[in-house]
């Protein structure tokens, strides 16, 4: 079975809804996601968006969201969920933002698209800190057993 992750927040390629933007109180959504294969040792999540800052004239993938060393056993996560929600051993990196932690779609112009990545990894990694997705990304490869995307997009509403 292949690994999935969906989100009953919104559907795949359909809208992200304001609560989980910079229009709204900016919280995560909940995801789930299920298929993890065996062997695995962790899983690591990333939110990007490959659009900014205009989806006419991209110029680099804006990083939203930078979770690593997930136990393979979860399941998914809460909506809104906080730092000591997270499951034991998760570690959070540092988003475009420079912050710890999510930070929802706040797209500068037109409608962007937000990746949800999932990565099942046969290897615990090791403490990186405030890591980045490219710290996160260069200590997965060649780790990645399975990988499961979930995309919806945003729009601002209000000018």
């Amino acid at each position: 079975m292949p690994m999935t992750l969906t989100s009953p927040a919104f559907v795949a390629g359909g809208e992200i809804p304001e609560l989980f933007t910079c229009e709204g109180p900016d919280v995560s959504p909940a995801l789930d996601w299920a298929g993890v294969p065996e062997g695995a040792k962790s899983l690591v999540l990333i939110v990007d968006d490959p659009d900014a800052p205009d989806p006419r004239a991209p110029k680099m993938t804006w990083v939203h969201w930078v979770l690593y060393n997930l136990p393979p056993t979860t399941q998914g996560l809460a909506q809104a969920v906080t730092p000591r929600d997270l499951p034991a051993g998760t570690r959070q990196g540092t988003n475009d933002w420079k912050r710890i932690g999510y930070g929802g779609p706040c797209p500068p112009i037109g409608r962007h698209r937000y990746f949800h990545k999932l990565y099942a990894l046969d290897a615990l990694l090791p403490d990186l800190g405030a890591a980045t997705k490219a710290d996160v990304e260069a200590a997965m490869k060649g780790h990645v057993l399975a990988h499961a995307e979930l995309m919806g997009t945003y729009q601002k509403k209000k000018r």
